[in-house]
């Protein structure tokens, strides 16, 4: 598909729809739509606390934001060799943003961002769309908090599109295409608002309830 008829109505039409767009790389011109026979998610109640994980976050000296610095986080996400974030994607992705339907966690050292995630939102669904680290366990950090506020917020569905290594450590499953489609109907017909509740600052709380799940 050209980067002309790709619009922020359309983008959000797929992901209502199941599907999401990619592209061959940063520089590529065109995005394809990607529907995965198996899907990768996340419960919410299912996220895995390694105990170093939780040494590190309650180890001072971070702290966690929602939507602060969302280009930043953007241009994290898509700093690597290979990126499926292209010019096209980028553009509508800070669109949405600007609109309230795509939204960035990231965790802090001091004044420096060591980990980040953004995704997109519909009804009670989150959609996450890439992360990056910065330092050790920077994603898995931003993934802890995400999750944390998420299930506060009551939202159902957290869909990783794909399930890799990383993503399994921390609890991400895989289920067929048919599943996914049951939990995204669900996920749709209920309505919730990432924003309706701080998000939390303390670690040693977050890092207590995701104990307490895992």
């Amino acid at each position: 598909m050209s980067d002309r008829s790709l619009t922020p109505e359309l983008l959000l039409g797929a992901y209502a729809a199941g599907v999401f767009p990619m592209a061959d790389s940063r520089d590529a011109r065109e995005v394809y739509w990607v529907d995965p026979r198996e899907r990768g998610v996340l419960p919410l109640d299912g996220f895995h606390m390694s105990r170093s994980l939780a040494r590190r976050m309650k180890k001072g000296g971070l702290r966690a934001t929602l939507d602060v610095a969302f280009e930043e986080i953007l241009d994290g996400c898509a700093d690597r060799d290979d990126t499926w974030i292209n010019g096209t994607i980028r553009e509508l992705v800070l669109t949405l943003a600007e609109r309230g339907q795509a939204h960035a966690f990231g965790v802090w050292s001091d004044d420096q961002l060591i980990g980040g995630m953004y995704g997109l939102t519909l009804g009670s669904a989150f959609f996450g769309e890439s992360m990056f680290s910065r330092a050790t366990d920077g994603s898995k950090m931003t993934l802890a908090w995400a999750v944390d506020h998420l299930r506060r917020t009551g939202f159902t569905l957290f869909d990783t599109q794909f399930l890799t290594p990383h993503l399994a450590s921390l609890g991400a499953v895989e289920i067929s295409r048919a599943q996914y489609h049951v939990l995204l109907k669900i996920a749709l017909d209920r309505s919730t608002d990432i924003r309706k509740i701080p998000l939390e600052s303390e670690a040693h709380a977050v890092v207590q309830r995701m104990t307490q799940t895992s």
